[in-house]
């Protein structure tokens, strides 16, 4: 049986995250992964790293990072001042999907969640990812509200 292990990112990491971003058809059209990993990627994690609401982590099997997915821990007035966590950019390497490891994946972040007293956990998924919306509803998450998105530059 497989090791599996959930942890935060390190930098050493980061080209591995920057393929898994990479790795399906809509993140092929988005993300650089080159070698070496792009600054503006350098700088991204940077910028994470050093803010105590944000996560990025791994999962590794058998010491190879797998999947990953960034949580973001947001302070709101809402809800009577309940704290939100924000989860994005889950992916599970292509030769791993199907492996139950996408569930564990967020089933870690949910429960991170939990411990630091969030009361409600949400994420957006690209509408041109049916297969991951079914994914998130398997899961117990509900498409209660319609999100929407302005660009405002070009990543660099």
């Amino acid at each position: 049986m497989s090791e599996i292990a959930f942890r935060r990112a390190t930098r050493a990491d980061l080209q591995r995250i920057v393929e898994l971003l990479a790795d399906d058809r809509l993140g092929a059209t988005r993300e650089l992964a080159e070698d070496p990993v792009p600054r503006c990627y350098v700088t991204a994690f940077a910028a994470l790293e050093s803010d105590p609401n944000q996560q990025l982590i791994v999962c590794e099997q058998d010491g190879l990072v797998v999947g990953c997915l960034q949580l973001s821990f947001i302070p709101g007035l809402s809800r009577r001042g309940a704290w939100r966590a924000q989860i994005e950019s889950v992916r599970v390497a292509s030769a791993s999907r199907g492996a139950g490891l996408g569930e564990r994946l967020m089933a870690f972040a949910i429960d991170a969640a939990r411990t630091r007293g969030c009361s409600i956990v949400q994420l957006t998924t690209d509408k041109a990812r049916p297969e991951a919306r079914r994914f998130y509803e398997r899961l117990g998450l509900a498409a209660t509200h319609e999100g929407m998105k302005l660009s405002l530059r070009s990543p660099t």
